[in-house]
């Protein structure tokens, strides 16, 4: 007992003494603390300035080396450009004289320069790799006659302006790629003047290249050169430029208008005003481009559009225009009423009624289009050459219809005889650029002249790949003769009301028919000729998903789209769902597709082409034409299926291949650090 008070006063006695001496331990802690951080400031700063001092001298560079066992090894020195690649695009040899120039005063610099002749480069293959390559390209382009490009430039700036209207391409395509334009022209034509450089720098901006200078024009014309001649033009650029690379080489990273004194650039404020006006210009034209490229031609459409406000999607380009179309849609309705009334109490018809109907096709829509590469025929139909075509051209395998039916893709034709829609699918790929409407209202053209300019135009499309780099001669010459054509561009082809006579047409020709339809008009579905395959897209199971997807026109849509669901399974001729699932849209209505398939019964979701454990989806087009003329002939009287035109799948198209689908006749091409765009 007594030992343990002792211990508790023992205890006792120096807890009160901690206590009683608290203000001493604690200063003696602050000052402790006080101290570290003294040290640790001074030890940081001492640092700092060793690690300045070892960037100034060259002999303390030894402290930004690295230790390697014990050695110093010299630290990689950062590179900010790599190198100088300058395009030229010359008919005379003056942009080509000026590039070898220019790659002559890189050698002050110490940096490679590669002198590329615009028609021996594939920007399709090597124009991405430049967003990081940490090369400087530089565009150095005439104008030729017309404003159009040289020979030798034609087919880059056909593909750069594709590109650059491409959506699929998008914003950022090239971004991290640096370039500079000189552009070459004569100011006498000053309708032209310098158009193409223009236009390329136009395409590169829109595509996400970053300008190092803001682009310079060279002036024949003496009189009006800045500088007395457009050799003078050139050399005052190139001087401007070599101090802007200059600048580029020690890290400068902001945008330049070209105004750089000894390497620095002074027009920070005035480049960022000059970034922001170009993109406001480019918006504002974009904007009175898409204008007035809707139209209606029905009360039933306004309605539709009325009703599917509440529950519907409104796409963001539709609300940036919908108070100037309202008032545009107001005076046509009126213009129609007054037509309409006119019509009942005079009853005219014929010519009269022909007359007063418009075309398709207005301005803005024509220019939209035009610059989206489509070949616009007549008022109301269109060509334009697929990515695949491209592809196959070049033997680098074709789309999906390759191996899975045997088209040709270098020679398939994607056309439209109707560019207008009776839906506006929240998924087009066209960006609704196309009318729409529930009837046909508009001037009407004729089949042989539609067919007959898309047949030239498709030719004409396939000529300009003459001499590209890769294309295949023997595939160059097929590709001059259209076996194919997808009905599938945009819009709805069997909206067209002379539909018949246009298939005819195709297979007189012996061009077989691949027909797509969005499963709105069962009526032009009963009374269809027949075709090589006829598509349906169903874009969602149940009248809700549908409604709120493809934004149908019609009221009674959900009854117009089983009743072409019903119409197509009395087809003999072969038929295909296309299925369209958008994730978090209608990816879970399993159960449902599974009923419409029930419905209309296509031929490549169930399985009817399987033979004696071979699959039969490719199709004899020789055939097939026999049979379809066969059928004209009779008059309809002998009809035949989709097995009578059947041919066997090779081993490379069925799963499971090694090939895995891909033409063993053909070479892959993977892209290096590209975007997929793929889509047909």
């Amino acid at each position: 007992m007594d030992a343990s008070v002792d211990i508790w006063s023992y205890l006792y006695t120096h807890l009160m003494s901690l206590w009683l001496h608290r203000f001493y331990i604690y200063s003696c802690a602050a000052f402790g603390i006080s101290i570290w951080i003294c040290i640790q400031f001074f030890a940081g700063k001492i640092k700092k300035q060793g690690g300045k001092a070892s960037r100034k001298p060259a002999s303390l560079e030894v402290t930004d080396d690295v230790l390697v066992n014990g050695y110093a090894t010299p630290k990689a020195k950062e590179v900010y450009v790599a190198g100088v690649k300058i395009f030229y695009g010359s008919q005379t040899g003056t942009a080509k004289g000026f590039a070898a120039v220019l790659a002559e005063a890189m050698i002050a610099l110490t940096l490679p320069a590669e002198i590329i002749n615009m028609r021996e480069y594939d920007p399709d293959d090597c124009l991405a790799e430049e967003t990081i390559s940490k090369n400087v390209c530089v565009f150095l382009v005439a104008t030729y006659t017309e404003g159009q490009p040289t020979e030798n430039a034609a087919w880059f700036c056909k593909w750069l302006e594709e590109a650059a209207n491409d959506f699929r391409f998008g914003k950022t395509y090239l971004k991290g790629m640096r370039y500079a334009v000189f552009g070459l022209g004569n100011s006498v034509y000053i309708d032209h003047y310098n158009t193409v450089g223009k236009n390329i720098d136009k395409w590169l901006w829109m595509l996400g290249a970053n300008r190092v200078m803001t682009r310079a024009e060279g002036d024949c014309n003496v009189a009006k050169s800045k500088h007395g001649s457009i050799e003078a033009d050139f050399a005052a650029w190139r001087a401007r430029f070599l101090l802007r690379l200059q600048a580029l080489c020690k890290g400068e990273k902001k945008s330049c208008s070209g105004n750089c004194k000894k390497g620095k650039c002074k027009s920070k404020v005035k480049q960022s005003r000059e970034g922001s006006d170009h993109e406001q210009r480019v918006s504002e034209q974009e904007n009175s481009e898409v204008e007035e490229l809707f139209e209606t031609t029905s009360e039933e459409e306004s309605g539709a559009e009325e009703d599917g406000d509440v529950s519907s999607v409104i796409d963001v380009e539709d609300l940036g225009k919908l108070m100037g179309h309202m008032k545009k849609a107001k005076k046509e309705h009126e213009l129609d009423e007054r037509a309409g009334r006119m019509d009942r109490s005079f009853r005219t018809i014929g010519k009269k009624e022909e007359s007063e109907q418009r075309e398709m096709i207005t301005p803005a829509l024509r220019d939209a289009l035009t610059k989206q590469g489509y070949r616009l025929i007549g008022s109301h139909s269109g060509v334009k050459l697929c990515r695949w075509t491209k592809s196959m051209l070049r033997g680098r395998g074709g789309c999906y219809k390759h191996t899975f039916y045997g088209i040709e893709s270098h020679q398939c034709m994607e056309a439209t005889p109707s560019l207008a829609c009776a839906n506006k699918c929240i998924f087009c790929w066209r960006h609704h650029t196309n009318p729409v409407g529930t009837e046909w209202r508009w001037k009407l053209d004729q089949p042989e002249m539609i067919l007959q300019e898309a047949i030239e135009n498709h030719q004409s499309l396939i000529k300009q790949f003459r001499g590209v780099p890769g294309v295949k001669a023997d595939r160059f010459e097929e590709a001059m003769v259209a076996k194919h054509c997808a009905l599938s561009l945009v819009g709805e082809p069997i909206m067209y009301p002379e539909i018949n006579r246009f298939l005819k047409l195709l297979h007189g020709h012996r061009i077989s028919s691949f027909l797509v339809t969005n499963a709105q008009f069962p009526e032009e579905i009963r009374n269809l000729e027949p075709v090589t395959q006829l598509y349906v897209s169903v874009d969602a199971s149940t009248k809700d998903s549908l409604k709120k997807i493809d934004r149908p026109l019609f009221k009674d849509f959900w009854q117009r789209f089983l009743d072409s669901l019903k119409a197509l399974a009395k087809k003999q001729q072969r038929t295909v769902y296309r299925l369209t699932l958008v994730k978090a849209w209608n990816v879970d209505e399993l159960k449902a597709y599974a009923e419409l398939v029930s419905l209309g019964k296509p031929d490549f979701i169930e399985v009817k082409f399987k033979i004696n454990g071979e699959w039969y989806t490719w199709i004899d087009y020789n055939r097939f034409q026999e049979l379809v003329q066969n059928y004209d002939e009779s008059g309809g009287s002998k009809t035949f299926t989709a097995a009578d035109y059947m041919a066997r799948t090779p081993c490379w198209a069925v799963f499971g291949s090694r090939e895995r689908g891909f033409d063993p006749l053909d070479t892959r091409y993977q892209r290096k650090n590209k975007k997929d765009i793929s889509g047909c």
